[in-house]
């Protein structure tokens, strides 16, 4: 049985060992600059290792991608839970998500290479399985506890996810973030205070 478990520990070590050099290299040069070769000599370990966990370049990459926007999704959670009222709440949660676009390695990885490397389709499903999921059910709620004006949900998801992605993706690439992030958290709180009722 000892046996059994430290071959599975070693296992699980060797694929943190590839995600973590992985997503470095793919944050570092981008996904169409990283050769598999410079991913296992980084780790000591031979592509048999690395294909033996992922499905090749391709494969690392969407676990790499799947592992940030996890991440992502973690970082919202948190600053969401520090408030209490659901309005502060979900705007925490939503200045989150840009200031977590702020950081090269996301902006890289899950906003530049993700759609442009696993396709606009299979980018969107992981989307739609982590953070646009967050934001339709901190949306639902929203509307359930009559902060927000009753209507479908699904539409003001893609709309409002379309925008922050849009807005992450330029603040990663501005050279004044500070004042850029202030700027965009003002403009989207204008543009969610319309969603609200009525006091």
């Amino acid at each position: 049985m000892s046996n059994r478990r430290s071959n599975v520990e070693r296992s699980r070590q060797t694929r943190h060992r590839l995600l973590t050099e992985g997503r470095r290299l793919f944050a570092d040069n981008g996904y169409a600059a990283v050769g598999l070769t410079e991913v296992t000599d980084g780790t000591g370990l031979t592509k048999g290792a690395l294909y033996h966990h992922f499905d090749g370049k391709a494969g690392l990459f969407r676990a790499v991608v799947a592992q940030v926007q996890d991440e992502v999704g973690q970082r919202v959670a948190a600053a969401s839970e520090t408030e209490t009222d659901p309005w502060l709440r979900f705007t925490a949660g939503c200045r989150a998500f840009l200031e977590a676009g702020c950081d090269p390695e996301v902006r890289q990885i899950m906003l530049v290479d993700g759609p442009a490397v696993l396709g606009w389709s299979e980018w969107r499903d992981m989307d739609d399985a982590s953070s646009a999921r967050h934001l339709a059910d901190a949306l639902s709620g929203l509307i359930g506890a009559g902060v927000i004006t009753p209507q479908p949900v699904a539409p003001l998801v893609h709309l409002l996810s379309g925008a922050m992605n849009e807005a992450a993706l330029w603040l990663a690439g501005s050279a004044t973030p500070d004042d850029d992030l202030s700027a965009t958290v003002a403009a989207l709180s204008q543009l969610l205070g319309a969603l609200r009722t009525a006091p």
